[in-house]
């Protein structure tokens, strides 16, 4: 759906000439390649959005209503009640976006298989090509230890200095 949304005679394009301005080839121009891929990752960010409502829900009013009892305003009320209560479950999209981030392939791989001139040739994609295009398994598997330990360091980090920014009980 994605690639004939930003095809040559796609969604995109039929909007850009409707309004008069000239047509894009988002697939054939390496500098703008990646931005359909972008734009399709924060499409998808839609069952973040989802655990973010719920947190939201589970927010008891009683702490807005003694905030404005005690003269509390808005934007108050939100980074002293909403975003702390958020703040586990901000963590926990955090970690689970940063490693989605690390895994994307299948867009890559479908829309533009790695082009033009490897423009979109994402982590994934090269690991994949790596081992099953050149049958270089070998280097494959370290570059695929590379990436876990990348992402175990990145986590590790986030982990860490959770304790400045996230609000729990224990805390």
């Amino acid at each position: 759906m994605w690639k004939q949304l930003f095809a040559r005679k796609g969604l995109f394009n039929s909007v850009l000439a409707n309004m008069d301005m000239s047509t894009i080839n988002w697939f054939g121009n390496q500098k703008l390649a990646l931005y359909p891929l972008i734009l399709m990752s924060v499409w998808q960010f839609g069952s973040s959005m989802i655990i973010f409502a719920a947190g939201l829900k589970e927010i008891p009013v009683s702490y807005y209503e003694a905030a404005r009892i005690d003269g509390a305003r808005g934007y108050q009320s939100f980074f002293r009640i909403t975003l702390p209560c958020l703040s586990p479950i901000i963590l926990y999209n955090l970690i689970m976006q940063t490693i989605s981030a690390f895994m994307a392939f299948t867009q890559a791989m479908i829309i533009t298989n790695g082009g033009p001139n490897n423009s979109t040739m994402l982590y994934a994609l090269y690991v994949y090509n790596q081992a099953f295009k050149y049958n270089d398994m070998g280097y494959a598997c370290a570059m695929s230890w590379f990436m876990l330990v990348v992402m175990g360091l990145i986590t590790f980090i986030i982990f860490k200095t959770s304790k400045f920014w996230v609000f729990s009980e224990a805390n």
